[in-house]
C-alpha cells in the first residue's frame, strides 16, 4: 500500500471524522472508512487527494482542479448515488490535507457477488441482469441530464445496497479525471486518455479521451456481459477484428441480445442515444426489433457507404424504408396523430388548430360551434394563435409538421406532461402559452435557417433523399460523410438536446433533412467547397476563413499513395471538429479522422484520389481559422522535405 501511514491520521480530522480503517488506494489518492462524530457516528468515506507533486504552486493548481470537480459532485442528488458531504481541508504538521467526504454504502459490489457465484459454478441470470439495467439506467439518465458522465462503470463500481437491495453507482471517474489533468498540467507526462477500466470503456474513451453518454451505456453493457458469462471483457472481445463473441458463452433472448449489441456498437453514434432510449426498448411490450448486422463500412459514412444505411445526426444508422418516399412521413405523422401517439395530440387530433385557434371538426365537434370553443380563449390568446397560423401559412409549412416538432420540444422541456393533452380550461393557459412560444421558436428556425425550397419539402423528406444527394455529390468528389458533418454541425447548434440522438425518424428529423438539403445545394454550387491545389514545386498551402456557429467547409486534395501529409488547424481551443476522409474507405481504415477535436494530423497516405478535409464549428461564437496543409511530392518516401523537418 502506498500513501501516508494511518498512524498520522489517528485523531479526529477537522475535529469531526474518526478514521476506522484503510479501504485502499484509488486512482487519485487514499480512501478511508470513517465515523462522523457530528452525526451520531454515521459511517462515511474519506478520499484523500494525493497528487504526486511537491512544488507549492503546482499543489495549489491541483487543489483548484480537485475543488472544481468536487463542486460538480456536490450538485448531484439521487438516491442511488452516494451523497457528497463536504470538501474537507485539514492543516497538519506535514502540510495541508484535502479530503472528499461521501456517504458510505454498505453492501457487496457486484464484482464480489459474481466471484461468490463463480466459486459455486454460477453466474447472474438474464432476468437478474435485465433488472440491474432497469434499476441503474434511471441513474445514468439523471447523471447525463445534468451533464455528468460516470466514465468508469464496472461491476466493482456497483454496490448492492444492503438497506434496500438497490444498486448504487460509486467511484465517479470525474474525480479520477482530476488526477490526470493534474499530471498533464503540472506533473510528469502521462497518458491523458486512460480514463476508465480496460475492457469496459470503449475505444474512443481509452484511446482518444473522448467521453460521451454513450460511453457509459457501452460500459454498462460490458458489465452485463461479465455478470452473465463470468468472463473478463478481454475474453469476450476480439480487439483485432473489433468484434464481440460472447454469444458462444451464453444464450439470451434475441430481444435482449439486440439491445446489448446496439449498446456495444463500435461507433458512439451507432449506440442508443440515451439511457432513456435503452429503458424504453427494455420496457416495450412488443418484441424488440433485432437490428440487421450493419455492413462494416457503416462505421464511416462516406464514399462506399452502404446505400441501405442512413447515418443519423450523431446517432446510430437507421435502416432505410423501401417503397414510396414522398409524402410517406406526413402520412405516418397523420396516422400517429389520429391514434393520439405523438406529442400532446394538441388540437389537430382534438378540437383546435394549435397555430390558429380555429375549430377542426371531429366526432365530438362540428364547425358550427367554433365560436363557442374559441370563446374559451382570451382575446390575447386568440390573437397569438392567429398570428402563429398566419406566419406558418406565409412560410408554407404544414400545420401537422409544426405540431409534431413543437410537441417534441415541449415534452423535452416539460417531461411531466408526457402523455397528457392540453385543454381549453383556464388552468392550462400558461402551458398553452408555453406551447405557442415554442411554436414561435420553431417558426423562427424555419424562417432563418432553412431555405424556401427546404421548407416546402418538410414532411416529404426520407432516406432516399440522402441517397440521391450522396450520388450527386460523388460527381464532385464529395462523400456522404462530409454532407452529414455539415448538417450535423448546424443541427447541433440549433437543437443541442438532440445532437446525439436518433432523430431522422422523428418529427424534428425533418429539420435535419432540410438542413442537409440546403448544405447539399451549397456543396453542389461550390459555396462550401474548395479544392486546395499546390503550385509547381511547392508542397505547402494555407487557407483562411471564418466560421459562424453551426457552419463548416469542405476542402478537397487530389493526392497520391505514398505521399506524406501534415494538417494543422489554427482555431480557438475546442471550437472545431475536424474530419479527414479517404478517397475509398475500407473496413480496416474507414477514415483518418472523423468529427475529432484534434487540430492536427500527419501520416503517410495509403490511397490515391481525392481526400476530404471537413472543418465545422463546435462553438457558440464566430471565429477565424487557418488551415495549413503540407504534402511532400516524393511518393516513394514518407519522409518530409528538409525544410518541413526544420519546422
Amino acid at each position: 500500500m502506498t500513501g501516508r501511514p494511518m498512524g498520522s491520521l489517528t485523531e479526529l480530522l477537522g475535529g469531526r471524522y474518526r478514521l476506522l480503517r484503510d479501504l485502499g488506494r484509488g486512482s487519485f489518492g487514499q480512501t478511508y472508512l470513517a465515523e462522523d462524530t457530528n452525526r451520531f457516528n454515521e459511517l462515511c468515506v474519506l478520499k484523500e487527494f494525493l497528487p504526486q507533486v511537491k512544488d507549492p504552486a503546482f499543489l495549489l493548481k491541483a487543489k483548484q482542479l480537485f475543488e472544481r470537480e468536487a463542486g460538480v459532485l456536490a450538485q448531484l442528488n439521487h438516491p442511488q448515488i452516494p451523497r457528497f458531504r463536504e470538501l474537507l481541508r485539514v492543516q497538519m504538521p506535514e502540510g495541508g490535507r484535502l479530503f472528499l467526504v461521501q456517504d458510505y454504502v454498505e453492501g457487496p459490489t457486484f464484482q464480489d457477488l459474481l466471484e461468490t457465484r463463480l466459486r459455486s459454478g454460477n453466474t447472474f441470470s438474464e432476468a437478474e441482469v435485465i433488472q440491474l439495467l432497469m434499476q441503474i439506467l434511471p441513474v445514468l439518465d439523471y447523471l447525463h441530464g445534468v451533464g455528468v458522465i460516470h466514465r468508469d462503470i464496472a461491476p466493482d463500481n456497483l454496490i448492492l445496497r444492503n438497506a434496500d437491495g438497490l444498486p448504487v453507482l460509486i467511484d465517479f471517474g470525474g474525480v479520477k479525471r482530476v488526477a490526470t489533468l493534474v499530471q498533464q498540467q503540472i506533473g510528469p507526462p502521462v497518458n491523458p486518455t486512460r480514463l476508465g477500466k480496460e475492457g469496459y470503456a470503449p475505444e474512443e474513451q481509452m484511446e482518444l479521451g473522448q467521453v460521451t453518454p454513450s460511453a457509459d451505456l457501452y460500459a454498462l453493457a460490458v458489465t452485463a456481459l461479465v455478470l452473465l458469462t463470468g468472463e473478463a471483457p478481454q475474453n469476450l472481445y476480439d480487439a483485432h477484428h473489433q468484434t464481440w463473441h460472447w454469444q458462444e458463452r451464453v444464450t439470451l433472448n434475441p430481444r435482449f441480445e439486440a439491445v446489448l449489441r446496439q449498446m456495444l456498437a463500435t461507433r458512439p453514434g451507432d449506440r442508443y442515444s440515451s439511457a432513456a432510449a435503452v429503458m424504453e426498448v427494455l420496457q416495450t411490450p412488443q418484441p424488440y426489433s433485432t437490428p440487421s448486422p450493419s455492413p462494416t463500412l457503416a462505421v464511416a459514412p462516406g464514399r462506399g457507404y452502404d446505400a441501405t444505411i442512413l447515418p443519423v445526426a450523431g446517432g446510430p444508422p437507421v435502416r432505410k424504408k423501401r417503397g414510396p418516399t414522398h409524402g410517406c412521413w406526413s402520412a405516418l405523422l397523420g396516422l400517429l396523430l389520429l391514434l393520439g401517439a405523438v406529442g400532446l395530440v394538441w388540437w389537430v387530433a382534438g378540437r383546435w388548430d394549435p397555430t390558429g385557434g380555429s375549430l377542426t371538426p371531429n366526432a365530438d365537434n362540428s364547425a358550427g360551434n367554433s365560436s363557442q370553443e374559441n370563446a374559451a380563449f382570451s382575446s390575447a390568446e386568440q390573437a397569438r394563435k392567429a398570428a402563429l397560423q398566419q406566419r406558418r401559412e406565409n412560410l408554407g409549412v404544414e400545420g401537422s409538421i409544426l405540431v409534431g416538432i413543437t410537441d417534441q420540444i415541449f415534452y423535452d422541456r416539460y417531461p411531466q406532461m408526457q402523455g397528457q393533452a392540453l385543454s381549453d380550461r383556464a388552468e392550462d393557459a400558461d402551458l398553452r402559452a408555453q406551447w405557442d412560444g415554442i411554436a414561435g421558436e420553431v417558426l423562427d428556425i424555419l424562417e432563418r435557417d432553412l431555405s424556401a425550397a427546404a421548407r416546402a419539402s418538410l414532411g416529404q423528406y426520407s432516406g432516399g433523399d440522402l441517397d440521391r444527394w450522396t450520388q450527386s455529390l460523388l460527381e464532385r468528389n464529395v462523400g456522404r460523410a462530409a454532407l452529414v458533418d455539415l448538417s450535423r454541425a448546424k443541427f447541433a447548434d440549433l437543437f443541442p438536446n438532440w445532437a446525439g440522438g436518433e432523430v431522422l425518424e422523428q418529427p424534428i428529423g425533418q429539420i435535419w433533412y432540410g438542413l442537409a438539403d440546403d448544405r447539399f445545394r451549397a456543396l453542389q454550387s461550390g459555396d462550401r467547397l474548395e479544392e486546395i491545389r499546390f503550385a509547381e514545386g511547392t508542397y505547402r498551402q494555407s487557407v483562411r476563413d471564418r466560421l459562424e456557429p453551426g457552419s463548416g467547409r469542405v476542402y478537397l486534395l487530389n493526392l497520391r499513395e505514398g505521399q506524406f501529409m501534415r494538417l494543422n488547424l489554427q482555431a480557438p481551443a475546442g471550437a472545431t471538429r475536424l474530419s479527414l476522409y479517404l478517397p475509398s474507405p475500407t473496413a480496416e481504415q474507414p477514415y483518418l479522422l472523423t468529427a475529432a477535436p484534434e487540430t492536427s494530423w500527419s501520416g503517410q497516405l495509403t490511397q490515391s484520389g481525392y481526400y476530404e478535409i471537413v472543418v465545422v464549428s463546435a462553438g457558440s461564437n464566430a471565429f477565424d481559422y487557418a488551415l495549413d496543409v503540407a504534402v511532400d511530392n516524393v511518393s516513394a518516401s514518407p519522409t518530409p522535405p528538409p525544410e518541413e523537418e526544420e519546422n
